[in-house]
């Protein structure tokens, strides 16, 4: 079992603490399809980026807003269908408020019906899509996150499953644990889980211990 010292977790949304990935590509193809777009050349991009990122480079001639409204949309149909993983209710509640933030590429309705349909608690600190002017792999979202804290980057460990989410986190200089096996072991990264039913926190006046088993 391995142990590290931390301020505050910040954590990744769509893949991480929730399995959502069927629904996420089936409203992606869904959209893809409308438009004749190959719906695999949009799914390979897509995983833990927002959906302007997505549309900047697969339909640039379309209105952001409008087809993010229609996204948003099919993702919240879908949004039942995903699955919390096992080991984030309690995780969730042993963390104190000023000790965490979600840091989701999602939209806030999304997010929000996510963690209600998943009995989860909302975040006293949460950065959403539209919080932010770049999403990950920009490094803002994190820094975003790190700031409303009030805790460094460096003292901050992220939970994250897609290459993007990683890249930005490891960007904005937190240590990251990679949920899941799509991205491989780099720099910066202290560990893997396949859920968090292995993952034990201990809180003192220092702040956390975070155990990974």
């Amino acid at each position: 079992m391995n142990r590290y010292s931390t301020k505050a977790l910040l954590l990744d949304m769509d893949g991480t603490l929730v399995d959502s990935t069927p629904g996420v590509e089936k409203g992606w193809t869904r959209w893809s399809k409308t438009h004749g777009i190959d719906p695999q050349s949009v799914i390979d991009i897509c995983h833990g980026c927002t959906s302007e990122y997505v549309l900047a480079r697969v339909a640039p001639h379309l209105d952001v807003a409008t087809e993010t409204a229609i996204l948003d949309g099919f993702e919240i149909e879908y949004a039942g269908e995903a699955i919390v993983r096992p080991g984030v209710a309690a995780l969730l509640a042993s963390l104190p408020p000023e000790r965490w933030a979600l840091v989701t590429s999602a939209s806030r309705e999304v997010a929000v019906t996510r963690f209600r349909l998943g009995g989860l608690p909302w975040p006293a600190v949460a950065v959403v899509a539209e919080d932010v002017s770049q999403g990950k792999p920009s490094p803002e979202p994190y820094l975003t996150a790190a700031r409303a804290l009030g805790i460094a980057p460096q003292d901050c460990i992220v939970f994250e499953d897609a290459a993007a989410g990683v890249a930005s986190a490891l960007a904005a200089g937190c240590r990251v644990v990679i949920v899941g096996h799509h991205v491989a072991m780099q720099p910066g990264v202290i560990g893997r889980i396949d859920d968090f039913s292995g993952v034990l926190l201990q809180q003192d006046e220092n702040g956390l211990t975070l155990t990974l088993g």
